[in-house]
């Protein structure tokens, strides 16, 4: 029992490690001052492996280590990262710790990807005018023309390559010996439809960037 715990806490640190280094070197531009990165692929599939509670936690560590290290928005910014991760991340696994099934991997993370849509919106209207400095009407202004088509890609690009990398990441996990054969790696597997869809799903997001920055 203690030898799993010490594997479990082992790889959790993995995920919060590569989740940090993801936020920090991986941050992409999409739309106006907006930008990507993958952190919450990374906190997803924490979360598929070992439920949304891992998810938050990891989200907490990241976002707590993001706050004291690279971030400049303080705890707001902390408060922002926490609340879009887990908007995500948490709603996807805790749908698929109740369909352990390539069909539960797939509603979670299209569960996710609605959720983050919509929160982040909402934080948008209700908090960027307090640590970003423009008045409500500028942000109201600014919420179809960029924070409405950023959380749509953001969130495509993190269901889509979540879906891509959860199979991988688990086989490369088994083999390493830090967590064991269970039922659920049987049942998730990545079929032709299921990369297919996923790749189109990131052709679409890249070329609704495009778009957006033309």
């Amino acid at each position: 029992m203690n030898i799993r715990k010490t594997k479990k806490l082992t790889t959790i640190g993995m995920l919060c490690a590569l989740a940090y280094i993801a936020a920090v070197v991986g941050r992409i531009p999409l739309v106006l001052f907006l930008k990507y990165d993958s952190k919450d692929v990374i906190i997803a599939i924490a979360g598929f492996l070992f439920g949304p509670l891992t998810s938050f936690a990891v989200t907490l560590a990241v976002s707590a280590a993001q706050m004291v290290t690279t971030s400049s928005t303080g705890i707001l910014g902390c408060i922002m990262n926490i609340v879009s991760s887990c908007s995500f991340a948490c709603p996807a696994a805790f749908v698929y710790q109740r369909r352990r099934r390539l069909s539960g991997a797939i509603l979670g993370l299209c569960a996710g990807w609605i959720c983050q849509i919509a929160v982040m919106m909402l934080w948008n209207y209700l908090i960027a005018p307090i640590y970003m400095g423009y008045s409500r009407a500028e942000i109201v202004g600014l919420l179809l023309r960029a924070f409405l088509p950023f959380n749509v890609i953001k969130g495509g690009l993190n269901a889509a390559i979540t879906m891509l990398l959860y199979k991988p990441v688990v086989t490369a996990l088994r083999q390493s010996g830090l967590i064991e054969a269970a039922p659920d790696v049987k049942k998730v597997r990545i079929n032709a439809g299921v990369v297919l869809t996923a790749l189109i799903t990131i052709v679409m997001c890249v070329l609704f960037i495009l778009y957006l920055n033309q």
